[in-house]
């Protein structure tokens, strides 16, 4: 994609606004893309994201935000509130930021780039403040990745009251439309007993043959899981020495499927498994499961309106690809209130996520235009629900299956 944020060719209702807010976000363009490029300097992991939550919390409270921060229990979270100049008797509609990078990896899966969106839509929002009815109300949700840092902002009431949840996505493709793997985080704890490894090996338990043991039952049982179910997971803790028994082991997992009821099945499978393995080897197992992200309830009455938005900029929508979904705690969100999380590419299409080429591409110019466009188009979407409460009361029309 080559256009820039100011090559939008508005036209229709608020043709004019929608040219303003394009103006807006390329006036803050230095400030929009300094943030981008510090957080992808500077990555921090799910629940520490204390730096780029201050720069987020800093850059919209200079934007005249009523900003609290930390914001409910967690310290990274962020959240601004702006009232309209015409009264607060309007819709509520959110704007919302990720920061947290992969442990290891850094930004690839392109927070940065959400981080930076946000904030350029939080900006171009508050200068039309003066013109608008209802409230904005910005969020900065820290632990995507791990932990659904945005169910605990829910639960904490930060959401409470909103008309609508809008959110950009980084890609290697196009595609208005959200679908979402429910998932959790589960944490495997192996206890055994620790001996000589040559001495004396029958005296220990061997709690890394439990958790080698698990991988391969995993392995076992995903013949059978369904195509679009997945279960995954890394070794956190294996031992200490080849000559010592280990009596502990740690691993961290991932379960997934886009059937609610299914995802149960799974979870309960996965404790057997646990138990099972801890049996055979005579230690014992625990899993703690935490993190669970929802499967997305995507409102395609908001949606429309983006994926017009999208055309001013020429940039056309794809159908979403079954075969390759994730998670997202923005599923979460999609339960509670009317949500679209769309996603637009930064880069050529097959560039693997959650890779070191896709962290360089979110730093990359391309990913820089795009990230000023989503704001723009974050911010469009945002006024247009403002400007027509009949597009908001037809989201929560949506929503609610009327």
């Amino acid at each position: 994609m080559t256009a820039t944020v100011a090559d939008g060719g508005f036209d229709g209702p608020h043709a004019d606004v929608k040219q303003r807010i394009a103006a807006m976000v390329e006036e803050h363009r230095a400030e929009i893309l300094d943030l981008s490029h510090r957080i992808h300097a500077d990555p921090e992991p799910a629940f520490e994201e204390r730096q780029a939550a201050t720069w987020v919390a800093q850059a919209v409270a200079r934007h005249g935000y009523s900003v609290e921060h930390p914001a409910g229990r967690l310290e990274t979270a962020v959240r601004g509130r702006l009232p309209g100049g015409l009264g607060t008797d309007g819709p509520r509609i959110g704007i919302l930021a990720e920061y947290d990078a992969l442990p290891g990896l850094g930004h690839g899966c392109g927070h940065n780039t959400m981080a930076a969106s946000g904030v350029g839509a939080a900006i171009a929002v508050a200068r039309l403040a003066p013109e608008l009815r209802g409230e904005i109300v910005f969020l900065g949700t820290p632990a995507e990745e791990r932990g659904s840092g945005k169910q605990f902002m829910l639960d904490d009431g930060l959401m409470d009251g909103l008309d609508a949840a809008l959110l950009f996505h980084p890609s290697d493709r196009t595609q208005a439309a959200c679908a979402l793997l429910a998932s959790e985080d589960v944490e495997v704890t192996f206890a055994g007993l620790q001996a000589h490894a040559a001495a004396d090996p029958w005296k220990g338990r061997n709690a890394l043959d439990a958790l080698v043991l698990l991988f391969s039952s995993i392995g076992l049982w995903r013949q059978q899981l369904k195509p679009e179910a997945r279960v995954h997971g890394i070794v956190i803790e294996g031992g200490t020495a080849a000559n010592i028994i280990p009596s502990r082991t740690v691993g961290r997992f991932m379960i997934r499927s886009t059937d609610e009821a299914y995802f149960g099945e799974m979870r309960e499978r996965f404790r057997a498994l646990v138990d099972a393995a801890a049996l055979a080897t005579a230690c014992e197992g625990e899993a703690r499961f935490s993190g669970g992200s929802s499967t997305m309830k995507d409102n395609a009455t908001i949606r429309e309106r983006f994926v017009a938005n999208m055309a001013a900029y020429g940039i056309a929508d794809n159908p979403v690809q079954a075969d390759q979904l994730g998670s997202s705690d923005m599923g979460n969100v999609s339960q509670v209130l009317p949500t679209i999380h769309p996603s637009i590419a930064i880069c050529d299409e097959g560039v693997a996520g959650h890779s070191t080429e896709f962290r360089d591409a979110a730093a990359s110019p391309r990913a820089d235009e795009v990230t000023l466009i989503a704001a723009a188009l974050v911010a469009q979407t945002a006024y247009e629900l403002f400007a027509e409460p009949s597009l908001v009361e037809a989201a929560w029309h949506e929503f609610r299956g009327d």
